[in-house]
């Protein structure tokens, strides 16, 4: 019996264009001391980082793939098919790295390995949607002699940030920023001044501020104001709104405010032609707001959602959701005396004509730091097998 043992040392969250790095440790458990102890022998084991793309069959159609042959490989063939066995199309993959050759461990004894692969930065990010799923996955393929090969699959999150990969880096390591305290490899420094620059580039999109202001009204004439400081976010950010009715015309009973994501399938890969485009709601504010002057709100995005991001196949937008619910009448207040002449009793109506109407304003959601993205990841960083 071998435990193989694979850990993330930085998290299950990463940039494209990042560079992955998995320790993979092959151990064998039993002591020396055992009656049953003896060495294990492996033949090889082999990485592979690949992409794979789910789609539900009733909203799209899917195209060709020339890797669905891969998947009915048989068990004890020596071919390394890191998807064998999983669902949808492998639509990305790096090329496989050997491990080692001929593994011996004697009893107790532990042997680690290093895998470093690059990300892809022209792939999609991670997402999990209604119509469509992009999941990556690190897979560690291992086999006996004359036994079936054993996969242990590492899935993780990639975030996606356009026009990081245009990026060029200086050549002259003397005027590359770089800390004088430090010793590092040259590609782990790399590394680290992607993540700091797409920090940076994100800090610079995400806190420009300028007053967007729009009128609020219906058919009938204006209701209020809302005012906005900024349309673009990174997740994790709260999106924080203000309304003014106390210049409008006509009275608003009751608002509400949906943080929504819009999913739609390009038309040359959709089921049904003109077919309805999916809507999730991750945060939501409803608040009645007769006789109020001023309100606000704060949808906070969650760190788990995907940003915003277009492929051949998906298109995913942010926008938010507006409802309003005006009075389609004068709203007046009716007074009722009680028994003694002093004393007023206010109540409210009892019926009241309604009208509704809604509105979409859309926002731009980027990615965030991936080290702050990793607290809230689903997926651990350590996966095990015993073989």
């Amino acid at each position: 019996m071998i435990e193989v043992l694979a850990k993330l040392g930085r998290g299950p969250v990463f940039l494209a264009g990042e560079v992955l790095e998995c320790v993979i440790t092959f151990t064998n458990p039993l002591s020396a001391s055992s009656t049953s102890a003896s060495s294990e022998m492996l033949a090889w084991a082999s990485a592979q980082i690949h992409c794979q793309f789910h789609a539900s069959e009733n909203r799209v159609v899917l195209p060709p793939s020339d890797g669905s042959k891969h998947d009915v490989q048989a068990e004890n063939e020596t071919v390394f098919v890191p998807n064998r066995g999983e669902r949808g199309q492998c639509i990305l993959s790096t090329p496989p790295k050997i491990l080692f050759c001929d593994l011996r461990l004697d009893p107790g004894e532990s042997k680690s390995y290093s895998y470093c692969e690059t990300l892809p930065v022209d792939g999609p990010p991670s997402f999990r949607g209604q119509s469509v799923k992009y999941v990556y996955k690190l897979t560690i393929g291992c086999q006996r002699v004359n036994s079936p090969i054993k996969l242990l699959r590492v899935p993780f999150r990639v975030l996606v940030l356009h026009g990081l990969k245009d990026y060029q880096f200086p050549q002259d390591e003397a005027v590359a920023p770089s800390n004088p305290f430090l010793e590092e490899e040259e590609g782990l420094k790399k590394d680290s001044r992607l993540a700091d620059l797409a920090t940076e580039l994100l800090m610079v999109a995400t806190s420009r501020r300028s007053l967007h202001l729009y009128n609020i009204s219906n058919t009938r004439g204006k209701v209020g104001t809302f005012c906005i400081f900024k349309t673009v976010y990174k997740i994790g950010e709260d999106v924080i709104g203000t309304f003014n009715f106390s210049e409008g015309d006509i009275p608003c009973l009751q608002f509400s405010v949906s943080l929504q994501t819009e999913e739609s399938i390009q038309e040359e890969f959709q089921r049904r032609r003109g077919q309805p485009v999916s809507f999730t709601t991750h945060a939501r504010h409803q608040e009645s707001c007769l006789h109020t002057a001023q309100s606000s709100f704060s949808l906070p995005i969650p760190l788990s959602s995907t940003p915003g991001f277009t492929t051949n196949i998906v298109s995913l937008k942010w926008r938010l959701h507006f409802e309003f619910v005006t009075s389609g009448e004068s709203v007046g207040t009716c007074l009722v005396r009680g028994s003694q002449s002093e004393a007023v009793t206010w109540t409210g109506v009892e019926q009241m004509e309604v009208d509704t109407f809604s509105w979409d304003l859309p926002i731009k959601v980027l990615p965030t730091n991936p080290i702050l993205a990793s607290y809230v990841s689903q997926f651990s960083s350590t996966n095990s097998i015993t073989i």
